[in-house]
């Protein structure tokens, strides 16, 4: 069983399906690293609630802003001319792997802020309507895709 988020949301990204559905949240307005955080929270059977959940975006969304987001926004900028320049090519690729360095540290960030959340017998606590971005209709294709992810994060958990 995989004990931390890293390890989890790695495992859970390479499924099939899951990395399309996380770029459609992150379209919607998401962030994805807070989503694998709520969804490894889910699993775990720690329930969602306002304080907490205030809590762990407060954190994502100050780091998303300094430091992941402008990383990216230099990294997609560089797209096309990256094609026609190996050295921009190279340089994007390390900006790329600076984006990733970010979002693992903003993981291990959302992981400290819960280490100590237990869980609780309720079952179902819909991480992902907690964390949804305002304006993604319930019914939205990623959120289905996330949804029925969730329904079978023990998969993950294992390894498998």
């Amino acid at each position: 069983m995989h004990t931390d988020l890293w390890n989890f949301a790695l495992k859970l990204y390479a499924r099939p399906g899951v990395e399309a559905a996380c770029l459609q949240w992150q379209a919607l307005g998401g962030d994805v690293c807070l989503l694998l955080c709520g969804v490894w929270l889910d699993a775990r059977g720690i329930a969602a609630n306002q304080h907490r959940v205030k809590q762990l975006k407060q954190i994502a969304d100050a780091w998303q802003t300094e430091v992941v987001k402008p990383l990216r926004a230099l990294r997609q900028s560089w797209r096309e001319d990256a094609a026609k320049d190996a050295q921009l090519a190279g340089l994007r690729e390390q900006v790329k792997g600076l984006e990733l360095a970010a979002e693992r540290i903003l993981l291990e960030r959302l992981e400290t802020a819960c280490k100590d959340w237990t869980a609780t017998p309720e079952a179902g606590m819909d991480w992902i309507n907690w964390l949804a971005p305002e304006g993604a209709g319930a019914h939205h294709d990623a959120l289905h895709k996330l949804r029925a992810v969730m329904l079978t994060t023990q998969d993950a958990e294992d390894g498998v």
